[in-house]
């Protein structure tokens, strides 16, 4: 097997092990608040925001960061510095004894995470260009079919057990996959280390005059904040729905279900996003995903959301893979992780926001109505991707009547 395809695999389990073992615990966050006091539902759903943000917020920051030490010393290096660090972490957090003490591990979880972005700048710079959007779109599945098992462990776990034993299995698994990508995975194109003095605001001027650079980061940002803003309240909505029985089980199948159709639909969109117009397929995929989050709304019985968070994922399956693999074709030589490390930290700024405004949304409008924002959120970057990106990219002229307009 060639290298670049044994390093697809390694990583394919390795991430297939970190998304099961974190989505063990994830999904249940306003559950386990709710074990540390934090009884009244319009407190729940804020703490359980700005708990799912904290760590985005962190990551956010440190992104760029760990993304040109990546450039400078490899990618491989950035893989296990996340893989060690966040085992220790989430260990710490089954020691959390109030929302306070949770929202600190989850900081510093942000500060050390990494894992997957790492692994998606080692297999783009590493995977012949022709071949990119397919091992993106795999990787996306190995990271996605772990997030459909961890849920469905973790609610079993949950219920056996608690939440703070989940902590301590989570924080074993991950070591378990550095240790892994330590002794197999081998980086094929090594950065040289021989890198012009530059500064953050350097880098990023550099990497986003390469149109349409800065709005695929905007893309990705829309696409993460639709996502993560409806996570928070997907077991509140569950108990809504369930009468308050087996919740914590019945919301680790509603992740899990849409877990499936994204792992399907992912290596599929990828091999298409390689034949086809990338960006043609991604209009398609999020005008789908706008339509389909609509009828969230309205549902009466747990298996009416269970049929619609399966055909989301889908349409969303695809969605940030195909990101990647146009952010790559763009990325300037040399530069490739550090312009993933600013396109990580648009991602983790919607990871970061999403919750916050979902929770809020919830604590406003009702849980219902987060649904309908998640889709306008959709919509808004399908515009976004068909009248701005694609005319770009196309060559045609009313991108550059666009750019003329906005310099003017």
């Amino acid at each position: 097997m060639e290298q670049w395809k044994r390093n697809l695999w390694i990583l394919f389990i390795c991430q297939f092990i970190v998304l099961g073992s974190m989505t063990m615990i994830l999904p249940f966050l306003p559950l386990y608040l709710q074990e540390l006091g934090v009884t009244d539902p319009n407190k729940v759903s804020l703490w359980s925001g700005l708990i799912f943000g904290a760590n985005f917020f962190t990551a956010f920051i440190f992104s760029p960061f760990w993304g040109r030490l990546a450039d400078k010393h490899g990618r491989k290096l950035m893989i296990l510095r996340s893989g060690f660090g966040m085992s220790i972490v989430i260990i710490l957090t089954g020691f959390a004894t109030g929302p306070f003490g949770l929202l600190i591990v989850r900081l510093l979880n942000g500060i050390v995470s990494g894992f997957i972005p790492a692994s998606i700048g080692l297999v783009a710079t590493n995977t012949p260009k022709e071949r990119v959007g397919y091992a993106l779109g795999t990787l996306q599945s190995g990271a996605v079919a772990g997030s459909i098992i961890g849920p469905l462990f973790g609610g079993l776990m949950a219920e056996s057990f608690g939440f703070r034993f989940i902590f301590n299995i989570t924080g074993v698994c991950i070591l378990v996959a550095a240790i892994v990508v330590l002794i197999f995975v081998k980086e094929i194109e090594k950065p040289t280390g021989n890198q012009v003095k530059s500064n953050a605001i350097k880098d990023f001027k550099r990497i986003t005059a390469q149109k349409p650079m800065l709005a695929l980061f905007f893309t990705a940002f829309l696409i993460q904040l639709a996502m993560l803003g409806v996570n928070p309240i997907i077991p509140l909505f569950v108990q809504e729905l369930s009468s308050g029985q087996n919740v914590a089980f019945l919301a680790g199948a509603a992740t899990s279900v849409m877990g499936i159709s994204n792992m399907i639909a992912s290596p599929q969109i990828g091999k298409l996003a390689d034949k086809k117009s990338p960006h043609r397929i991604l209009f398609i995929t999020l005008t789908a995903a706008a339509c389909i989050s609509i009828p969230h709304a309205f549902v009466n019985e747990l298996w009416q959301l269970f049929l619609f968070r399966f055909l989301l994922g889908l349409c969303v399956g695809g969605l940030l893979p195909t990101v990647n693999a146009l952010i790559k074709r763009l990325s300037p030589e040399g530069m490739e992780s550090r312009t993933y490390g600013f396109s990580n930290s648009f991602i983790y700024l919607g990871n970061m926001l999403g919750p916050i405004l979902g929770g809020w949304l919830a604590a406003s409008i009702g849980l219902r109505g987060v649904f309908i924002f998640s889709a306008i959120f959709f919509m808004v970057n399908a515009l976004l991707v068909n009248f701005y990106i694609a005319p770009i990219l196309d060559g045609k002229r009313f991108a550059r009547l666009f750019d003329f307009a906005k310099s003017s």
